[in-house]
């Protein structure tokens, strides 16, 4: 799954100066490559897949280097800086916790913590009453799966043990979260992979076009597994690494097949959550409440924080001691996520990402009706998109060429992370969610000259 990797040799870059880009040097900047090579050296070479860029400071849809170049932000730092880079409340409420005294209380009580849960219960689906605070995304996985395994022995029999999940789907790069994950080449190391970890076939109608639930029950059928094994389904609301959502009627016959079970439905919110996709958790959009929501990214604006929400008849299976986390509800942590979602809701940000996401479809769909040949789709809703590169006139991914538009996108101005997905084809374009039309269009114009000028410089 390796992908290509950014030479540390810079480039001629043509100069830029609008009201929200600045390119004042060549890129990468010939003053940050011992910088880079510092890292390369003492790093491992998995953390050095991205632009060449040295972020040094960014502030709401900008991110600057300390060279004077200044980018407009569709990464949010992969998915997390939905309210903007460190907007001032964001500042003075993180300020104000550190001038208290206390930025850790292991598991000891803290006021941030009960708030946060508080309100984190608030703004969940009905039929939540608990949550379980932790750091990473895949912490959060983790312990859904945990749960859910627990619960299925505990309640009906040790038999009950499997945890089903998608082809494609991408739930943490921990132990536990890459077995459940449905990207082979992220477990191809593992040897005999574990049996109760299952994936079936995601239905997104494009590489596998099948969209019925029957290939669900037949994918389990095939392989001898019952509704009586499965302790639970964890699905992405939307697939992360293409922006792809499941059909609505598929979604909601898995929520009975799931009753008819007695399997959790868990539903991984970690990139999708607080309003990216045009509703404050995307799997508002199938109409339905899943059991577990799994939570990261986007909750905090850039700090370490993760949850677990669900229902206490499943959440509260262990005891004092048994679920715990080193910096589960850290004060800082938590007052920063506190903040974040007051700023979501006070500002309408997900009404806004609903708004600005259909500036960014309809554009992008331009795009697509022009170079239809070379991209097989564009997938999202709000301010999430994905453009799926192919290789003319196949479904096949073409790395080579997404590669090249975010490297050309960096050279003018406009900040994405490397591509990814299915063989590394997809350009993933999410800005905060605080961006207006004007820099959104002003960044689309950049994405759209960069397909046309490296298709042809490839000669796609």
């Amino acid at each position: 799954m390796a992908y290509m990797n950014y030479e540390l040799v810079s480039k001629k870059t043509e100069r830029i100066s609008t009201k929200y880009r600045k390119i004042l040097t060549d890129i990468p900047v010939p003053e940050s490559i011992p910088i880079l090579k510092e890292l390369r050296k003492y790093e491992p070479i998995s953390m050095s897949g991205q632009p060449l860029v040295v972020w040094d400071n960014a502030e709401n849809i900008t991110v600057r280097d300390r060279w004077g170049n200044k980018w407009i932000d569709f990464s949010s730092g992969v998915l997390v800086a939905n309210c903007g880079h460190l907007p001032p409340e964001m500042k003075r409420a993180l300020v104000d916790q550190i001038n208290s005294g206390m930025i850790h209380s292991y598991c000891f009580p803290n006021e941030p913590r009960a708030k946060l849960v508080k309100k984190m219960i608030e703004i969940a689906p009905k039929g939540m009453d608990k949550v379980f605070l932790l750091t990473t995304g895949a912490e959060a996985t983790e312990n859904a799966i945990k749960l859910a395994k627990t619960w299925g022995t505990r309640t009906v029999g040790p038999d009950k043990n499997v945890i089903v999940t998608f082809s494609g789907s991408f739930h943490g790069r921990t132990l536990g979260s890459q077995l459940a994950g449905g990207i082979p080449a992220l477990k191809d190391w593992i040897g005999a992979l574990d049996p109760t970890f299952v994936n079936v076939p995601f239905p997104d109608g494009y590489r596998f076009e099948d969209t019925s639930f029957d290939v669900f029950e037949k994918s389990l059928a095939d392989r001898g597994i019952g509704k009586d094994r499965v302790c639970g389904v964890m699905m992405e609301s939307y697939q992360g690494g293409i922006a792809g959502f499941y059909p609505g009627e598929y979604v909601k016959k898995l929520r009975k097949w799931c009753d008819d079970a007695g399997a959790l439905l868990i539903d991984d919110e970690v990139q999708a959550g607080f309003g990216r996709s045009g509703k404050l958790f995307s799997i508002e959009h199938y109409g339905i409440v899943p059991d577990i929501i799994c939570c990261g990214k986007g909750m905090s604006g850039g700090l370490p924080i993760s949850a677990v929400i669900g229902n206490s008849k499943f959440m509260d299976i262990y005891g004092p001691g048994e679920m715990t986390s080193t910096h589960s509800g850290n004060p800082l942590t938590c007052r920063a996520a506190l903040t974040s979602i007051d700023l979501l809701l006070k500002n309408k940000l997900v009404e806004n990402s609903a708004k600005m996401g259909k500036i960014l479809h309809a554009e992008l769909g331009k795009i697509k009706d022009e170079h239809g040949d070379i991209i097989g789709r564009v997938q999202g809703k709000g301010l999430l998109a994905a453009i799926l590169f192919v290789k003319s006139g196949t479904k096949e991914p073409d790395h080579p060429l997404a590669f090249a538009i975010v490297e050309r996108c960096i050279q003018k101005g406009v900040m994405l992370y490397a591509p990814l997905g299915p063989g590394g084809g997809t350009v993933k374009i999410n800005p905060p969610l605080i961006i207006t039309a004007e820099p959104l269009m002003e960044g689309l114009s950049v994405v759209a000259e960069a397909v046309s000028a490296c298709r042809k410089e490839l000669k796609r």
